[in-house]
């Protein structure tokens, strides 16, 4: 398909002040795919969304914002909001992104491509209506997806042709899209040729069913992407799942997955850690020889831990994490046996890395990454008692140890999980209480000395309070362990985060000890 050449728009763009824009379509006249589109774009501002964004695109387009030509690197990205192919959120996952390209000197280019007609001035609300049943959305949106694509492929063509015009580097065109705008990501890069594949792509929290295409290209083509533990749509695993596509590729991939932050976060800023993916897209860039330099100095990520502390301070249990999934569980009959394991990282990841062997057994996994005991206590009648559980496994105290949320009292650690052991006897509720896994030091925290014994020490208190109360106590420590006690690579990558191997060692031991749990009196 032709595009017309502007070259006089182009002139004008590359002497253009920052940040100023132009709009330029795609395409001569209408669209291949669109012939019978009789409707007009509009914007819409009052929403549940609650930003501008864009809907009944017919005339796909991009928006450039060009960069200051004193701080110009070469570099250019087309940007595609999301909005599940009904709608495209315009501001924070698409005007303000392009603009803070521009302050790291990169041409940004806004995607608008085609989307589901929508029939009322409210999309957002039409859209939401839809969104209780995904199979039914995915088959809606089919054949606009297949359009979007077409956009983005064309959108990469039309930047690379006209590179010298606007002062870029034809080897250095990213594409990068937040939600929708991830999946169309993915179309382009998976179906491109050598005229219109990006060099480079960051899919933010994308919808791996609707993506066309699976197999990464066969060229030096990195990829950033980025997603958050708690999205309401559960699109946590569709990133994971991405990168490890891309790294079994053997093509250069990171992954950023963080514990809260939702769906949409975009370039919004929520005062939690998701605030600062930008920054760590801006590492990125950098490292691959995008940027020049890295403006983010390291003094300003202590708004991280500000973050962190304010959560702590508003809300130190994190109550919210998991008060949706709990009212989702069916409630229980009486022949059924349902077990909870609360924990931190290591339980969280354990259902993310093998969810069939919760699914399979009834077993309801409520671990939070980084959380201490204190924290656990907090949040156990909600996230255990509440539950019904016949039986908890706890896994708790390598936090603790690694000083999360304060110096390490082994005491206070010891009695927090007496206590909930404890509240779990008065509930009826039987216990077992697993080991804390073996670990030589924290890779966050390398300043707690002597690691390994203190792990040992409090194990063992835990194994002696658990046959003095006749309680199941669960071992993963003796058969994780290494010659230093801690975990070797193919257990744990890290030394703290069991691997799927990892997770493979301790399902049988915990089968085994809710087995026995059962049969006590």
């Amino acid at each position: 398909m032709k595009i017309k050449l502007l070259a006089s728009l182009f002139f004008c763009l590359s002497i253009s002040i920052m940040n100023a824009q132009k709009v330029i379509p795609l395409y001569e006249g209408i669209p291949a795919g669109s012939e019978t589109w009789t409707w007009d774009e509009k914007e819409n501002t009052q929403n549940m969304f609650n930003t501008k964004i864009v809907y009944n695109v017919s005339k796909p387009s991009l928006t450039a914002y060009l960069p200051n030509p004193s701080v110009a690197n070469g570099t250019a990205v087309i940007v595609a909001p999301g909005g599940a192919f009904h709608t495209l959120s315009i501001e924070s996952e698409g005007i303000d992104v392009a603009k803070w390209l521009n302050s790291r000197g990169v041409a940004a280019f806004v995607l608008k491509y085609r989307v589901v007609h929508s029939t009322t001035d409210d999309p957002v609300r039409e859209l939401m209506g839809k969104m209780g049943d995904f199979k039914k959305l995915d088959a809606e949106n089919d054949s606009v997806v297949t359009l979007a694509m077409r956009d983005g492929l064309t959108a990469v063509k039309y930047v690379r042709s006209h590179a010298s015009e606007i002062n870029i580097d034809p080897n250095k065109i990213g594409f990068m899209g937040f939600s929708a705008g991830g999946t169309l990501t993915m179309s382009v890069v998976y179906n491109g040729t050598e005229a219109d594949r990006p060099n480079f792509v960051a899919p933010i929290y994308a919808y791996e069913k609707a993506i066309i295409g699976s197999t990464p290209p066969s060229v030096k083509t990195p990829i950033f992407v980025c997603a958050a533990s708690d999205d309401q749509l559960g699109l946590a695993p569709h990133s994971a799942n991405i990168y490890s596509k891309w790294l079994a590729a053997q093509q250069p991939a990171e992954l950023h997955i963080f514990e809260k932050g939702g769906h949409g976060f975009g370039m919004r800023k929520n005062n939690i850690p998701t605030d600062r993916w930008i920054d760590r897209f801006e590492e990125w860039l950098y490292l691959h020889g995008l940027i020049k330099e890295v403006k983010t100095k390291i003094d300003d990520r202590d708004d991280y831990w500000r973050a962190v502390d304010l959560r702590n301070r508003s809300d130190f249990g994190f109550l919210n994490r998991y008060k949706a999934d709990n009212q989702k569980l069916p409630v229980l009959t009486e022949k059924e046996t349902r077990v909870v394991f609360l924990g931190n990282s290591i339980t969280e990841g354990w259902v993310r890395a093998d969810s069939n062997f919760f699914i399979r057994n009834n077993y309801v996994g409520r671990g939070i990454s980084g959380q201490t005991t204190p924290q656990m206590l907090l949040r156990f009648r909600q996230d255990v008692l509440d539950l019904k559980p016949k039986v908890l496994v706890i896994s708790a105290g390598i936090n603790d140890i690694a000083e999360n949320s304060g110096p390490y009292d082994e005491n206070f650690t010891f009695g927090n999980i007496q206590s909930m052991v404890e509240i779990a006897k008065a509930n009826k509720v039987k216990v077992v209480i697993a080991s804390i896994h073996p670990a030589f030091e924290f890779p966050w925290r390398k300043t707690v000395q002597d690691v390994p014994n203190k792990v040992i020490r409090l194990n063992e208190r835990l194994k002696a309070y658990a046959q003095a109360q006749n309680l199941v106590y669960l071992d993963y420590h003796t058969p994780m362990k290494d010659s230093r006690n801690g975990m070797g690579k193919e257990m744990a990558a890290d030394g703290i985060h069991p691997t799927l191997a990892g997770y493979k060692v301790m399902a049988p031991l915990a089968q085994k000890a809710i087995e026995e749990a059962l049969k006590k009196k």
